[in-house]
């Protein structure tokens, strides 16, 4: 078995996104592997959600020993997640072989990740605007919604199991829009621990239906389980909305790529998306400043009007 200690490098860069987000496990590792290394789609998929199922554990341990994980949500999105995933194999593998399965597949992966991308976006503008309404205040109690969150869970476990993508990167803006109360690390904590038992119903699929490659996972596993590690630890203590922006941008150049622009095309639609995105970010950051609500004023009391006169 030969082993790619480049493959294992981009894993690892990659993995620090999926701990610091909890987004980017299917939707960066799968294109990387397609793109960077030749592997071909059915294979990315199916080696890198073997991978998940090792990496995803790992990332949600942190996590769940620093409080940040809401139990009731993982219950009820795994309900929905975990026969959905397997279901999506079936369904991958009900297309039959051959090049057309490939570019189906590799069709379903660029659409899965302009949908993320999507939902980066609408992510970043839903917690703005609730961190502008709170105005440093404590968000109030989660109240769990079953049947939403149990969609939320079928119909991303169904677009992992056919695309591997999907696991953090759609499920968890599904979240934020549901539970605008859940902190920043809650959210993150919270997709990392359901995406385990939906990555392992994926992986098994995979393993007894899809083109699992020994070769590819290892790489991945050396590269991605450190990786998730450090970033799952910077992450339950800060933020990452920097990086949920660059993440955003890598996606939708990815989703170009396996739509098979050329080296030219891409260049000139970056430059497009950086133009477009930074006049999009500045317009939000000055709308939700300007309807940030400005704090009350203290209630004057009489005996405070009666100790100033002294």
């Amino acid at each position: 078995m030969d082993f790619d200690w480049t493959m294992a490098l981009g894993s690892f860069c990659v993995a620090i996104v999926v701990g610091l987000t909890g987004m980017g496990g299917g939707a960066l590792m799968t294109p990387m592997l397609v793109t960077f290394f030749g592997v071909s789609p059915l294979a990315a998929v199916s080696s890198d959600l073997v991978a998940a199922a090792v990496m995803k554990p790992v990332g949600s341990f942190v996590h769940y020993r620093q409080g940040t994980i809401d139990l009731r949500l993982v219950g009820w999105l795994c309900a929905g997640s975990v026969p959905a995933a397997f279901s999506g194999v079936l369904v991958a593998r009900a297309l039959g072989d051959g090049s057309g399965v490939e570019h189906f597949i590799q069709i379903a992966m660029g659409t899965a990740l302009l949908l993320a991308a999507a939902g980066l976006v609408v992510r970043g503008i839903q917690s703005r605007r609730r961190d502008a309404a709170l105005d440093g205040a404590e968000p109030g109690p989660v109240v769990v919604r079953p049947i939403p969150t149990l969609l939320v869970g079928v119909v991303g476990g169904l677009v992992v199991g056919i695309t591997s993508v999907g696991s953090g990167s759609l499920i968890i803006v599904a979240l934020l829009a549901l539970y605008p109360a859940l902190r920043a690390n809650q959210l993150v904590g919270t997709d990392l621990l359901q995406a385990v038992p939906l990555v392992f119903s994926a992986a098994l699929g995979h393993l007894l239906f899809g083109d699992f490659r020994m070769e590819v996972t290892a790489a991945l596993l050396v590269g991605s389980v450190p990786g998730v590690y450090l970033g799952s630890k910077i992450s339950s203590r800060a933020p990452g909305g920097l990086i949920r922006r660059f993440l955003a941008f890598v996606l939708v150049v990815s989703a170009l790529k396996m739509f098979g622009l050329g080296v030219t095309q891409l260049a000139w639609a970056m430059v497009a998306l950086a133009a477009i995105s930074t006049a999009v970010w500045l317009t939000t950051r000055h709308r939700t400043t300007a309807r940030a609500p400005e704090p009350e004023a203290a209630p004057v009391r009489l005996a405070d009007i009666g100790q100033a006169q002294k």
